[in-house]
């Protein structure tokens, strides 16, 4: 009974001490896999102005630590895909493609990105130590092998919103942070200010792509899945300290200054399709008047309208982008002119073809609401289909119903 007494009095409080100090450090256990950031670490938000490439043509951000007495360097760039990735362009395509994040020491990505001429720029954040060790620790958690996959939304979760994401993680309530309210423009419109001048084709490409969701306005916080956004944003932003407020930035520098690019070439759609509305114009006009019946032109023509409509019907039902339904796109680039376009003769002319003609005539109609969407350069497609239209419309009257009668030389205009 001593014995046992004596095991209970001396070693039960000693257990509970060591109890104690367990749960009491468990938090710090949990990460003792990431390194203690000493005083002199340092976190700051990366920018890398646009690239000449498409996935590159919006710019790109990163954040970075840099702790020179623990040897810390780390680049953390949440832009990563890989070519090498199964399915890569059915899965890019439909919204699947997974996105991860990398990490590798600023200076071999800023050897990149002079190579591409890119502007580099960084902007310190002034962040007391616990908080540079819990964003420090979020980002490293965010790569461990488990959680660096994430479904990339080009408007919604993309390198430049994560940053955000990891900073309020990091700050909390202490993190006074409106967004870009600079400006309120919709997604389409900030899209346009960048695609637009630097590369109208893919200007082009990505309006014909996405659809109604991409003209709403953008809040403040939406604006800046822009990176140069993003970083107005945090020049802007304050943070509480036990003295009052003090700015989110602390000190910004350009780590590398690109040259003017070259000049964008004339060959843009605005000049590509104003010219083929004209030369439709001048070829229209020669043969309503040398009386020349011929649809090549124009299963050419709606074909690739109608191929076209096809692409915008994949993108609205087959992606999980969130932002290419209800593409109104839909009512120029018709799906069925593939294959109802090759239907038409000049020797035959379906009894239906009239009021498919028709039909379209009033969605050609609907489609003029839409004409801003490609900055106007809808126009000269819209009237390259009318003037067909008008030709075909034309042309029908001319062409028999049913074949000729081998020999006779009569249209047989019978009823059957």
């Amino acid at each position: 009974m001593r014995i046992k007494h004596f095991y209970n009095t001396m070693h039960l409080p000693r257990l509970a001490t060591l109890l104690c100090l367990f749960f009491l450090t468990f938090p710090f256990v949990s990460r003792a896999q990431f390194t203690i950031l000493s005083p002199s670490a340092k976190i700051s938000l990366v920018t890398i102005g646009p690239g000449t490439e498409l996935y590159s043509g919006f710019g790109h951000s990163v954040l970075w630590v840099y702790d020179p007495m623990t040897g810390v360097d780390r680049a953390f760039n949440y832009g990563t895909f890989r070519f090498e990735e199964g399915n890569f362009y059915i899965k890019f395509l439909r919204g699947t493609l997974p996105y991860s994040v990398s990490v590798s020491p600023l200076s071999y990505q800023i050897a990149h990105y002079q190579e591409e001429n890119r502007s580099v720029s960084e902007q310190v954040l002034n962040l007391s130590i616990p908080q540079k060790q819990r964003l420090y620790n979020f980002l490293e958690n965010n790569y461990l092998p488990e959680n660096r996959e994430y479904q990339y939304k080009f408007f919604y979760d993309n390198c430049a919103t994560r940053m955000t994401v990891a900073l309020k993680a990091a700050v909390g309530d202490s993190l006074i942070y409106d967004g870009y309210t600079k400006e309120k423009l919709s997604f389409r419109q900030w899209i346009d200010r960048y695609a637009f001048k630097q590369n109208p084709w893919a200007d082009f490409g990505m309006d014909l792509a996405i659809g109604a969701p991409s003209d709403e306005i953008a809040t403040p916080e939406q604006a800046t899945f822009l990176p140069d956004n993003l970083a107005t944003a945090f020049a802007d932003a304050k943070v509480k300290t036990a003295t009052g407020t003090a700015p989110l930035v602390s000190a910004t520098r350009p780590l590398f200054t690109a040259s003017p690019p070259p000049p964008v070439s004339p060959f843009t759609p605005t000049l590509v399709f104003w010219s083929l509305a004209i030369l439709t114009l001048a070829f229209t006009y020669w043969q309503i008047r040398a009386n020349n019946i011929n649809f090549v032109f124009d299963k050419v023509l709606f074909g690739i309208a109608g191929f076209a409509g096809w692409i915008i019907l994949l993108l609205w039902f087959g992606t999980n982008h969130g932002v290419t339904g209800y593409n109104y796109d839909i009512l120029w680039a018709f799906p069925l002119w593939m294959p109802l376009i090759f239907s038409l003769s000049k020797n035959r002319k379906p009894g239906w073809f009239q009021y498919l003609l028709i039909f379209y005539a009033f969605l050609l109609l609907c489609a003029t609401g839409n004409l801003a969407k490609h900055n106007l350069v809808l126009i000269p497609i819209l009237a390259t289909l009318i003037i067909r239209v008008y030709y075909i419309n034309n042309s029908l009257s001319k062409i028999p119903q049913k074949e000729v009668a081998y020999g006779s030389g009569v249209a047989d205009t019978k009823n059957h």
